[in-house]
């Protein structure tokens, strides 16, 4: 009873050729090299490509804020009860700051402070200066009382820990950095003594080896952190333009020269993420957000220090060789791999992130060529940009990572959505972007993004450009 006759057999087949054939006929017949100017037709991009809008960036960045602030609440509470204590009298052994899905004391969070301060001048929105400033303020108003407690002996908070006994760079450079912008921006902000705290920490307590680099014991005698130019080098530089005292700014330096002494290759144009005094011969692995770690001190520091300092040219120098190399690394979806230099890594996201800051940053400041750089950091944009899902979380971003001496240990590091390494580094890059498209004139120009001189007033392609838009 379910047999269908022939006709009704024969019918949709019938249609899907009568639906098919003349359009192969149509294309095969109007379409060809003669007539048709092929070199325009539609790539078929897995991400985006081409020069997104400024309201495009900022509603991606304007999410990232919202989910972040949803899980880093600025409040202390007793951790028995859950009860907020809001006055600084009743705080005690068992107060902490309020747990949310990330740490307001971390270095992560120290790159995000940064990060929505670098927002706020970008963009205008409060609510991105906010963000720092009223966390900073906690920490600032909280600090005296903990302080207390941890110098009578007794147990507190380990976030809060951080921030009254450093322990190490990571507890001190980054959230310290913030706080000495966030002060240079408003003066009347009570930071300076957590910022003189923690920037005695690292001029006078941080391991350093004899010649006084800064170094660690772990995982060997005498090893160097790639990443701990960032953690430490950067405050460093900024407390110099806090103070005007040249001894911080001749420390910086002192600090990019003698990491860049034996953590550059230079026939990769990249850094290794690990050195040990012992190890012969120093293996070299490139791990991307090490590197990132790395061109972003230099950026820092370059920001800062005067035009006059015999110490810049190096560091320029080291920058703009450290940029060729990334950039010719880059994925072309515009991330860049785990291993930079092993494209069988997955692409990561929080490198991406960072390089796309320093890459339009440079640019912006004059240090880099946009017209060679430019559209790097753009697509090194779409490609975060593609990683924030609806809820404003960062995806694809490698976990917290140690120092390893094989491929396997970088290559299988998974990646999380609460690795809180991606978040400050998205909104930088979306901040630095705005200002690439408001200060650059970058275009589509025959399906490729260029950067010109001038803005140009048409969607045309341009075939003839000599200084001069011609079209």
């Amino acid at each position: 009873m379910m047999k269908m006759n022939i006709k009704q057999r024969l019918m949709p087949i019938c249609l899907a050729f009568a639906f098919f054939l003349p359009h192969c006929n149509v294309t095969a017949q109007t379409v060809n090299d003669n007539n048709t100017p092929l070199h325009l037709m539609k790539p078929a991009y897995r991400i985006g490509y081409g020069i997104p809008s400024t309201d495009e960036v900022k509603k991606t960045m304007d999410r990232i804020l919202q989910y972040i602030a949803s899980e880093t609440p600025a409040v202390l509470v007793d951790k028995n009860t859950g009860r907020e204590v809001t006055k600084m009298k009743d705080i005690n052994e068992q107060t902490q700051l309020k747990q949310g899905g990330f740490r307001l004391t971390s270095y992560e969070w120290g790159v995000t402070y940064s990060a929505v301060l670098a927002a706020y001048e970008a963009t205008g929105n409060a609510a991105y200066r906010d963000y720092a400033y009223q966390r900073h303020r906690l920490l600032a108003d909280i600090a005296p009382a903990f302080k207390r407690l941890h110098d009578e002996g007794k147990t507190i908070d380990g976030n809060v820990r951080r921030v009254v006994d450093p322990h190490a760079l990571d507890d001190a450079g980054a959230v310290c950095c913030s706080m000495i912008k966030a002060l240079l921006a408003d003066p009347k902000l009570p930071l300076r003594p957590l910022i003189d705290n923690y920037i005695d920490y690292i001029m006078n307590k941080e391991y350093r080896l004899p010649d006084g680099t800064f170094a660690r014991l772990r995982p060997q005698k005498n090893t160097l952190w790639l990443d701990d130019m960032f953690m430490g080098i950067p405050a460093v530089a900024y407390m110099g333009r806090l103070t005007g005292e040249a001894k911080y700014y001749d420390e910086a330096v002192k600090q990019v020269r003698q990491f860049a002494e034996r953590m550059w290759v230079p026939e990769k144009k990249l850094f290794r993420h690990g050195w040990v005094e012992e190890m012969v011969p120093h293996t070299a692995f490139h791990w991307g957000r090490a590197n990132g770690w790395a061109i972003l001190t230099l950026c820092e520091v370059l920001d800062v220090l005067p035009e006059s300092h015999p110490g810049r040219q190096q560091i320029m120098e080291l920058l703009k060789a450290h940029a060729e190399g990334l950039a010719a690394l880059q994925h072309h979806d515009g991330f860049w791999h785990q291993l930079l230099d092993r494209n069988d890594t997955y692409l990561e996201t929080s490198a991406t992130a960072i390089y796309a800051y320093c890459l339009a940053h440079a640019v912006n400041r004059g240090w880099l060529n946009a017209k060679a750089f430019g559209p790097i950091a753009l697509q090194a944009w779409h490609a975060v940009a593609s990683c924030v899902n609806e809820r404003g979380q960062v995806e694809g971003v490698c976990v917290g990572t140690g120092m390893g001496f094989d491929a396997a240990f970088y290559a299988y590091r998974p990646v999380h959505v609460m690795a809180a390494h991606g978040y400050g580094p998205a909104i930088w890059a979306g901040a630095e972007i705005i200002r690439l498209l408001q200060q650059q004139h970058p275009k589509l120009n025959d399906n490729a993004v260029h950067f010109y001189d001038q803005e140009v007033p048409t969607d045309q392609p341009i075939f003839n450009y000599d200084g001069k838009i011609r079209f």
